[in-house]
């Protein structure tokens, strides 16, 4: 490139080129410090705050155990913006700005070089066209970006949709703010480009296709203005982009920082899959020797909170896809997802002084305000001033929706069930009613308190035999069948247990049930929040299953299937297990099992959240459907992932829903608009709540009387016997 023409009197040319590049030398370096102390103090106090965490040793070993999986995370979720994208036009635009300031790191290179030689160019790369057309191409890009997001943000924010916008309870003034930081990153970038072109003194002779226009703007201004131009608007550039930077460290913007470190850390690099375990210390809790006094049981302060759940507090974006998605927020629960974690965020960083003082005596000298903090309840209604409201904890229903949609993968569920630990273990504090299924666990094995005699009565009025595993079992059964507490007991969960049992008798899978043998799995308790009551049935299945020599089992409860896969080997029960739609479908696909009868019948499948999203079985299902003739499936708006929860999870099957609209009854709604013949579900959870649904809809004429609720299980069976030899079926 030339060199800077020689100043020759035009009207801004006041300073000598040597003098001006002094200054700006001067003012950049001062600027560049001011904003290291400023964002260094900030971000030192945030990390120390962090300290002040329970350990997770688990996450670290997690990750120096699976680098290549956490690698293909990275990618996937920080760099390919996977769940973002999700939601295609904020999601391109939110690419767009990632994307933008990744590539325009050069273009900040760049402007400090300049601050030094204004010829400067990055070493190796600094003249090639294409990074020129790289960095217009995304600077036009970012401000796309920015103009996406002011249209989607007049167009839904809070005051415009009231309750049920996914920006209410957001701190949108914050970002506008940054928004309007952004677009004055491209600009000042832009201007400083466009006068370099003009003073000759520009690395890109072609390719950046926005400056050179912005550079055509402002050539009539001549050579001397365009100096002092050139030298201004660098030194604005590198003030507003250290000022952007100290200024995230405070905001919400943060999680530009920390989201890739969160995701890192995250548990959960394919479906949602097992609880954590109760741990103190770092350990996990064993009830036998645990101390009440000296041990933690769940979250009971913030303090309580491992470091990896304060990195989720300050990452949250804001975003609140989170609530968008959520069930209990969707039917005017007082649970959002998203506050849930700025209330715990905000109390965090107000009891930070006294979580950060060195001793008793520094934490009497602190305000009123901050001991007041200090002294609030993680727990409690508006009346004890607790943190967290108990109807927001209770209206939880763990469909993971939340966790599915966020982005920097916060783990909502994993918090809410470690504060309702505490609740049940150490405060004794939880819906009422839900306690007779607590006492019916632990004394009679299931959940409605029916006891062990009457987990065979589904099988009575088969025409074969059941087999029970008494003792080992032998080497010609193929599978355990795990028939679960509703599908044993509850009636309208028996008929898909037979349906199982004559399909696999069907197909000639040699299988054996429990029996008597078997007791809950335990989850029911665990989502509630009794970890040791889930570790008693637990333990005592998993001593049930070894001594009977379980190999693979099928479960036809989603529930019982993630309890026994995922859950079961944190206490050493380690087994194949699979759900009977992935089994059916199989079968089917291996010609074990023909569909022949016709089901004329249009069809809508609703996913059941701890089949779908907890362990991602979204396609068994459909496919034996889609062998079944006859059959017209239908899909709901909300299916698959983003599958809305039918209510019952979380124990929530246990508890009154006296808040808000019934969760069941809005599924319902949905599946209505569909015009189904039949609903179509995997889960007995799934099949009594959207049953009581489809009845109430019925009562008040809203559903056909032949509507029906069904397991895919059942609608294969009615398939596959021979129309001449097909029957009723039973009614359990």
């Amino acid at each position: 490139m030339s060199a800077a023409p020689a100043y020759t009197g035009e009207p801004l040319a006041i300073l000598h080129p040597e003098v001006t590049l002094v200054v700006r030398i001067i003012i950049g370096l001062a600027l560049t410090a001011v904003a290291a102390a400023v964002a260094g103090r900030r971000l030192w106090w945030l990390y120390r705050l962090g300290r002040t965490g329970q350990p997770a040793p688990e996450r670290v070993e997690a990750v120096r155990s699976h680098p290549a999986r956490d690698a293909e995370t990275q990618v996937s979720e920080v760099f390919g913006q996977r769940k973002l994208l999700q939601w295609t036009v904020p999601g391109v635009a939110h690419f767009l700005t990632f994307w933008g300031f990744i590539i325009l790191l050069l273009t900040i290179i760049e402007a400090y070089g300049d601050l030094f030689s204004r010829t400067f160019a990055i070493p190796g790369i600094g003249h090639w066209a294409a990074i020129g057309f790289l960095e217009d191409l995304f600077a036009v890009g970012v401000l796309a970006g920015i103009v996406t997001f002011a249209v989607i943000r007049l167009r839904t924010g809070p005051k415009r949709e009231g309750r049920a916008s996914r920006f209410s309870g957001s701190h949108t003034g914050a970002a506008w703010l940054v928004l309007f930081l952004i677009f004055l990153v491209i600009a000042t970038l832009l201007l400083y480009r466009g006068a370099q072109i003009n003073t000759g003194v520009f690395p890109y002779s072609r390719g950046a296709f926005a400056s050179q226009i912005v550079g055509h703007w402002l050539a009539p201004l001549g050579a001397g203005a365009n100096s002092v131009l050139e030298a201004v608007f660098i030194l604005l550039q590198l003030a507003v982009v250290l000022g952007f930077g100290a200024f995230l460290t405070y905001s919400k913007h943060l999680h530009i920082v920390i989201a890739p470190v969160n995701v890192l850390f995250s548990r959960r690099p394919d479906g949602l899959r097992a609880l954590q375990p109760m741990r103190s210390g770092g350990k996990v809790l064993d009830f036998e020797e645990a101390d009440p006094d000296t041990d933690i049981f769940g979250r009971g302060k913030i303090e309580d909170f491992t470091w990896k759940g304060m990195l989720d507090m300050a990452t949250c974006t804001e975003c609140g896809r989170c609530q968008s998605q959520c069930p209990a927020w969707a039917t005017g629960k007082p649970l959002s997802p998203k506050m849930l974690v700025l209330d715990l965020r905000d109390h965090a960083f107000a009891k930070a002084p006294w979580l950060l003082a060195g001793s008793d005596e520094a934490r009497e000298k602190l305000p009123e305000a901050v001991k007041a903090e200090a002294e609030r309840p993680l727990v409690g209604d508006e009346a004890a001033g607790g943190v967290i409201d108990p109807d927001v904890l209770w209206s939880c229903t763990n469909c993971g929706a939340c966790v599915e949609e966020c982005p920097v993968d916060i783990e909502h569920i994993d918090h809410i069930t470690d504060m309702r630990r505490h609740q049940v273990l150490i405060e004794s504090a939880f819906p009422a009613e839900a306690s007779s299924m607590l006492k019916n666990l632990e004394n009679k094995g299931d959940p409605w308190g029916m006891g062990a005699a009457r987990r065979l009565e589904w099988a009575e009025g088969l025409d074969f035999e059941v087999p029970v595993a008494d003792g080992p079992i032998g080497d010609d059964v193929e599978y355990l069948f795990w028939v679960g507490c509703a599908g044993a007991l509850e009636d309208r969960a028996r008929k898909t247990t037979r349906a199982v049992a004559e399909l696999l008798h069907t197909a000639g899978v040699s299988f054996a049930v429990l029996g008597p043998a078997e007791t809950c799995t335990g989850d029911p308790a665990r989502r509630m929040g009794n970890e040791f009551v889930f570790s008693m049935l637990a333990q005592q299945n998993i001593e049930t299953l070894n001594e009977a020599g379980a190999r693979k089992i099928v479960a036809s409860c989603p529930h019982c299937f993630n309890a026994l896969a995922n859950e079961y080997p944190q206490l050493g029960g380690n087994y194949e297990v699979i759900h009977h739609t992935q089994l059916l479908a199989r079968l089917v696909s291996e010609g074990r099992l023909t569909p022949v009868s016709p089901v004329e019948e249009k069809i809508t499948y609703h996913d059941p959240c701890f089949l779908g999203r907890h362990n991602r079985v979204f396609t068994p299902p459909r496919e034996i459907m889609e062998q079944v003739p006859g059959v017209r499936a239908q899909e709901m708006h909300r299916c698959k992932e983003r599958g809305f929860c039918c209510g019952a999870g979380g124990a929530r099957m246990w508890m009154e829903e006296r808040i808000g609209k019934r969760i069941n009854t809005e599924r319902i709604e949905e599946a209505l608009g569909t015009n189904p013949d039949t609903i179509s579900t995997g889960c007995p959870y799934c099949l009594v709540m959207l049953g009581d649904a489809v009845s109430a809809k019925k009562s008040s004429g809203e559903a056909a009387e032949s509507l029906e609720v069904v397991d895919v299980a059942q609608i294969l069976v009615r398939s596959v016997r021979p129309p001449a030899t097909a029957a009723p079926e039973e009614s359990g």
